[in-house]
């Protein structure tokens, strides 16, 4: 695991941002496994730069999404779907037909769990997963318990992860008690992973990865087992 320290939020933006770039100029056709929250935001402004500027062009990439609340429609601004397209997508020269996100308004969740996975196999292996770091450990939605076996899935949000989120919406009882995420075997078949960390709450789970016990109670700690992990964390947040 490479640990790169930044001070400034800015620098872990750009940085992250330039993991990207050198990605999509690496591969004849890019795949990319792109997170959502507030962390990510200023990278995906500096991608918006890069592609303005003519440094950066995502014609040929795909992009699958860790994950999406259960319930919400896509036209809802809490929902990811609406994030990403907000924050990225429609800024940039990506293909509709490529872009890939779990839709957690279907009525058969299970199948679309199987969907996605087979979606993510055929097209894959994702050569760069960005990953945020939720304060009790999750990736993805993986909240602590989840099996390091484990493949895109339904679970049940952590109370401290609904909480968390709640700065989204007009309060905690609007945050959706389930989601749809990449499993973990799902996010470490990932050719290289880029773990963004910011934030004082995020203090302790940092900690925590880099010296904790290799734990499904600590799903983050999993990491500790991939070849190819940058981290970047701002030690100025």
């Amino acid at each position: 695991m490479d640990i790169v320290q930044v001070n400034s939020y800015e620098k872990l933006s750009n940085l992250a941002a330039t993991y990207i770039l050198s990605t999509i100029h690496s591969y004849k056709e890019p795949v990319l496994g792109l997170a959502t929250g507030s962390t990510p935001i200023g990278m995906y402004n500096r991608l918006i730069e890069l592609y303005i500027n003519g440094e950066i062009s995502f014609k040929d990439v795909t992009t699958f999404n860790l994950d999406e609340y259960v319930g919400v429609s896509r036209n809802n601004e809490n929902s990811y779907y609406y994030y990403m397209n907000d924050v990225l997508f429609r800024q940039v020269d990506i293909e509709d037909r490529n872009i890939h996100l779990p839709n957690g308004n279907t009525q058969d969740l299970q199948q679309e769990c199987i969907s996605y996975e087979s979606k993510i196999n055929s097209k894959g292996p994702i050569h760069l997963q960005i990953l945020g770091l939720g304060a009790n450990g999750h990736i993805g939605f993986n909240e602590p318990g989840t099996s390091f076996e484990s493949e895109t899935h339904v679970v049940k949000l952590d109370h401290t992860t609904r909480e968390a989120n709640s700065r989204f919406f007009n309060s905690i009882y609007e945050v959706p008690d389930y989601a749809i995420t990449m499993g973990i075997a799902t996010i470490m078949r990932s050719q290289n992973i880029l773990l963004l960390v910011s934030g004082e709450e995020k203090e302790n789970a940092y900690y925590n990865l880099l010296n904790g016990d290799l734990s499904e109670t600590f799903p983050a700690s999993i990491l500790q087992k991939h070849p190819n992990v940058t981290v970047i964390y701002n030690s100025n947040s």
